[in-house]
């Protein structure tokens, strides 16, 4: 079903096929109206005309009228005209059931490819004949494939729909879980798609995979198809939109084609220019608006909670059995081995956990939706959080809503002037204050580790290093009461972290241990240092970087340690060694940032709020983001 957030494998599949009835097409004019979203006219035999528009990671159709052309065209835009205009579209064609849509697009003795995401955070890539990437919408780098200009765009998954009824039996076999679920993941069905499947099939959604009659499946998998490709009706309602059987009885509005449902479920592209013509809001509707969709974040993080607490009763025995079993396991292990044995244990309980956030010692768990299980605690205390988080924000939504009963006073609010961090010498390197106030320093590269051992250090400090190969060194400049958040600030800024490790081992050393004289027959490089006599070690100390706004006593972008920069943010993101580039990953806490901060905040913060103040405190190498905090 497609919904708001987007469209599921057989709705893309639906869409390609109506589209390519209309073939052939002819590529017109082309526009982009927003970070994601691009117009496209297309001209048919006879005279036909037809407009495309695609929200990348979202959805994509024809629809009845484009907004009006941008006065200036973007420089992707211009690109695809470039490339793309006159061209013939020789072929769209969908990669399986992935949510991908490819036009292969012919123009003079060359032919083109432009893939069109349509999951995650979307793209909308152009690549020449070979499929090598000539320009992507976005830059991504992940681990396991590159979208940059040169690489040649990888397509994942299978590359066929149709599945013969061995392999459909292959995956009912292997499944853990109950027929809907696995239909929903393993096919790239989507729920609602997965649930009218079992329906067509006469098949118990609730029953175990394993003991489904791979035969009715296959066939029910056939009829979903054949639906997919012309054989249904065209329905809107409230939950979606959607393909049904044409014997099938469905509430909702009926359309003659899936485009055109497309097109009135999906809300109508907005132009620059329809944006700037729209007529203003006063500042009690924007209060008022901020307001209503205050409770509604609230309601729904409320909702989501309460779900996750049954959840997590519904599987009580499995919750117990992961915190048994990690509590035990990670105070005989390090958390990296501990992810390595899951990773390779076909145990049902080890399958369950999707990810490890070894600085809480905590791990998700599937329990038919995402749930964080701290394994130090009890199962009655992992509830106990999740109630003591339904607490607050009912009480944040009762907040919301006395405010919005009280009258608006008509003298607007003095604005309150920023007081924005002054530039210190130390800012050159890496740095953060722990919680009690504590200068920690780190270098960047040879040059300023030699720095700071040869010029910064002194008798009351502590030399920190992380013990992996190529770590900067770490300056303590003073007694602190939180060596584990300096300890945490070296491993975490190491190469441990781009080797995507989630723990390592660091010692301390006093400053008259710290030398660059060699033995006989040594050599030091340059950034390298010799340490003598008896260090202090801090073993399987959990790599994790936050990145903030501190407002108070001065406004300035802060990273550190995960509890260090808790102490002083206003919000906050939690990172870990993860798949984006640096470059990538400082994109996306900017935008996490600005999100957790008020429209008139972001505004005032445009000083600080920017990509190069965020990209001084990414580790080297693949980040995650992990989590928003706000304080």
């Amino acid at each position: 079903m497609a919904t708001l957030q987007g469209m599921s494998g057989i709705d893309v599949r639906c869409m390609v096929v109506e589209l390519r009835s209309h073939l052939p097409l002819w590529v017109g004019k082309i526009y982009q109206y927003d970070q994601k979203i691009l117009g496209f006219r297309l001209n048919g035999e006879e005279k036909a005309r037809y407009q495309f528009v695609i929200e990348a990671g979202r959805h994509a159709h024809l629809t009845g009228e484009l907004p009006a052309a941008p006065p200036n065209p973007s420089g992707f835009s211009m690109l695809l005209r470039k490339y793309l205009l006159g061209g013939k579209i020789l072929d769209i064609r969908q990669h399986g059931l992935e949510r991908i849509v490819e036009f292969v697009v012919g123009k003079r003795d060359t032919t083109y490819h432009l893939v069109v995401e349509l999951f995650d955070a979307g793209n909308v890539v152009l690549c020449d004949e070979e499929h090598r990437i000539i320009k992507p919408l976005w830059h991504h780098r992940f681990r396991t494939r590159e979208v940059v200009p040169g690489a040649v765009y990888a397509f994942f998954g299978p590359s066929l729909a149709d599945r013969t009824e061995e392999e459909i039996a292959s995956l009912l076999k292997e499944s853990d879980r109950d027929l809907v679920r696995t239909l929903a993941t393993a096919l790239f069905l989507g729920g609602s798609y997965a649930e009218e499947m079992c329906r067509i099939g006469g098949l118990n959604k609730d029953m175990p995979a394993a003991a489904a009659d791979p035969g009715k499946v296959h066939a029910a998998y056939r009829r979903l198809l054949a639906l997919a490709d012309g054989g249904g009706r065209a329905i809107v309602d409230a939950s979606g939109c959607w393909i049904v059987p044409e014997d099938a009885r469905a509430e909702g509005r009926e359309f003659p084609g899936f485009h055109e449902a497309l097109d009135a479920f999906y809300p109508r592209v907005e132009s620059r220019a329809d944006r700037e013509a729209a007529p203003r809001l006063t500042r009690e509707e924007r209060i008022r608006r901020q307001q209503q969709d205050a409770v509604a974040k609230f309601e729904k993080r409320i909702e989501r909670l309460e779900i996750a607490v049954e959840a997590i009763y519904e599987n009580y025995a499995l919750v117990s059995d992961i915190i048994r079993t990690l509590d035990q396991a990670s105070r005989e292990r390090s958390w990296q081995q501990i992810e390595t044995i899951l990773r390779h244990s076909d145990n049902s309980v080890a399958k369950a956990i999707r990810a490890i956030h070894p600085a809480e010692a905590a791990v998700e768990v599937d329990l038919g939706m995402t749930v964080k299980i701290f394994v130090h605690d009890s199962l009655e205390a992992n509830i106990g959080r999740y109630y003591d988080q339904i607490k607050k924000f009912r009480q944040k939504r009762e907040g919301a809503l006395a405010a919005m009963e009280q009258s608006f006073e008509a003298k607007p609010a003095k604005k309150k002037e920023c007081v924005f961090l002054k530039p210190r010498w130390y800012h050159r390197f890496r740095w953060c204050y722990t919680r009690d106030g504590v200068l920690l320093l780190g270098g960047r590269d040879a040059s300023q580790n030699e720095d700071l051992v040869r010029r910064y250090m002194e008798g009351g400090d502590t030399f920190l290093h992380a013990d992996v190969h190529g770590a900067g060194v770490v300056l303590v400049k003073g007694e602190t009461g939180h060596m584990d958040e300096a300890a945490q600030f070296a491993a975490s800024y190491s190469n441990a972290w781009k080797a995507g490790h989630f723990s390592a081992d660091v010692y301390a050393a006093r400053p008259e241990q710290v030398s660059k004289t060699p033995e006989p027959g040594e050599y030091v490089s340059r950034g390298s240092f010799i340490v003598r006599g008896e260090r202090r070690y801090f073993r399987n100390v959990p790599l994790g970087v936050a990145i903030g706004i501190q407002v108070e006593p001065s406004v300035a972008v802060i990273g550190g340690p995960v509890t260090a920069v808790a102490n002083r943010a206003k919000v906050w993101v939690v990172l870990a060694p993860g798949q984006y580039s640096p470059n990538d990953m400082a994109k996306k806490v900017l935008r996490a940032l600005r999100q957790g901060l008020a429209e008139e905040e972001v505004r005032g913060l445009k000083r600080v709020l920017n990509t190069e103040q965020v990209a001084a405190f990414v580790p080297p190498g693949g980040s995650d983001l992990v989590e928003l905090h706000e304080g």
